[in-house]
């Protein structure tokens, strides 16, 4: 187990008391559209509009009880994940180094510098810009904190914990995979808990290593990850997110970029809440799998609504963004 009923209740005490918990609420239109109940649980109402906002706020305060602050935090990341380290390291009243690749989220970027962090464009993609980032510490002195990492998963999970506590009788739950800690949280805490509630990870088609990984039962990286939905654009699964998924998902589903792009523009007509691309893959591979998921209780992990608005426009326009 990445954490155990302690930890996640250590989570609660201080995520708590900056991300108060986002609802989850049953969307009839939705339910039109798909022939089951739909749950959307409504991550993007967090303070930094995503749930990547609950890990970075417990990683940091565990460094800080055990007596442990380095001299500063550095970490790669497409925005979401950087901002939760910015937030915890401004509290913490240490510095933060975002590396971010070259195009990223002007928005993200902008959110993370004024949340306290200093970002630095370094990288092709992602997956190079957390090799940077792993340099950067060696050079300066900095503890690197990885996208995946106990304490940020203990973190996520009370989103899982929210969810679970209003729903405890959700048949499936879809989730996009990024670096692993969402799908990874509702696994560890479904079974914590005793629940049979099926666990589905969703990737984009275009960024697929997590999806063949799961297929292969090994890490399988690929040589791009070229989807507008950045926060699932990812090249290179790692094995302890991989293991835990494999022993606990009930699959990993695909979707292509217009799929995501018609999810979000439902999310907006049926729900009036602005999803990022990560945040709409749920919803894009629910309607893909009706007859799946037909007649059952379904939750969906909006993970978040931090799109830039020329992309929003774009996507509202009836257009597919270009990676």
């Amino acid at each position: 187990m990445l954490f155990s009923m302690n930890d996640l209740g250590a989570a609660v005490a201080v995520v708590g008391t900056t991300v108060k918990p986002t609802p989850a609420y049953a969307w009839p239109l939705l339910a039109n559209r798909t022939g089951a109940e739909v749950i959307v649980k409504h991550e993007n109402h967090t303070p930094t509009g995503s749930f990547k906002a609950r890990g970075g706020l417990f990683y940091v305060e565990k460094l800080r009880r055990a007596g442990a602050l380095p001299p500063g935090l550095v970490t790669a990341t497409r925005g979401n994940h950087g901002q939760s380290i910015a937030i915890g390291a401004a509290r913490a009243g240490i510095p933060a180094k975002i590396i971010v690749p070259e195009g990223n989220s002007c928005e993200k970027n902008a959110s993370m510098a004024a949340f306290g962090g200093e970002v630095i464009v370094a990288g092709k993609d992602f997956d190079e810009s957390r090799e940077i980032a792993a340099g950067y510490q060696a050079s300066h002195g900095f503890a690197f904190v990885p996208s995946f990492q106990r304490d940020i998963v203990a973190g996520v999970a009370t989103y899982a914990h929210e969810l679970f506590t209003d729903h405890a009788d959700i048949d499936a739950v879809l989730v996009p995979v990024g670096m692993g800690s969402g799908i990874c949280s509702l696994i560890t805490l479904r079974d914590l808990l005793g629940l049979k509630t099926e666990i589905w990870g969703v990737v984009a088609r275009n960024a697929p290593a997590f999806a063949q990984s799961f297929e292969a039962g090994s890490p399988q990286p690929t040589s791009t990850a070229r989807t507008f939905a950045d926060g699932v654009a990812c090249r290179e699964p790692q094995a302890e997110a991989l293991e835990i998924i494999l022993n606990g998902a009930a699959g990993i589903l695909q979707v292509g970029e217009d799929e995501i792009a018609e999810a979000i523009r439902i999310l907006y007509t049926d729900t009036h809440n602005m999803a990022e691309g990560a945040g709409a893959a749920p919803l894009a591979a629910m309607m893909g799998e009706r007859e799946r998921f037909r007649g059952k209780r379904v939750a969906l992990i909006l993970t978040g609504g931090n799109i830039d608005m020329p992309v929003f426009r774009q996507v509202l326009s009836g257009e597919t963004p270009v990676a």
